[in-house]
């Protein structure tokens, strides 16, 4: 059984790769300072960095968890830059919820699990 972990630290592993499926730990924004836009743009091109890291691609996206911090301010918001995002690809499945999420500022956390490409 062969497992990889990409990007581990003593916490956790950003990706982890088994039988061709990826698994994204949360991602999030590094610079939290901005708003929901900002944030949310920066986090997907994270989540595209890793999925092209690991093999995969947002169109080989399986599930999707988005968490955001306050989902009655953000949520149309941040639905107008996903629907972008997925401008090209058929939508996932995904689950949108509000989350209390480890800082204030975090305003949102996406966690993805992809199939390679093969």
């Amino acid at each position: 059984m062969n497992i990889q972990h990409l990007h581990t630290t003593a916490r956790f592993s950003e990706a982890t790769i088994h039988q061709g499926i990826v698994y994204l730990a949360g991602q999030l924004a590094s610079h939290l300072d901005g708003n929901i836009e900002q944030q949310t743009h920066e986090t997907l091109a994270i989540i595209d960095q890793l999925l092209a890291e690991t093999g995969s691609h947002k169109s080989h996206i399986l599930s999707c968890t988005i968490y955001l911090n306050d989902i009655q301010q953000d949520y149309a918001a941040f639905n107008l830059i996903w629907d972008e995002w997925l401008r090209e690809v058929k939508a996932p499945p995904r689950t949108c919820i509000q989350a209390g999420l480890y800082r204030p500022d975090v305003l949102i956390e996406i966690s993805i699990i992809a199939a390679q490409i093969e």
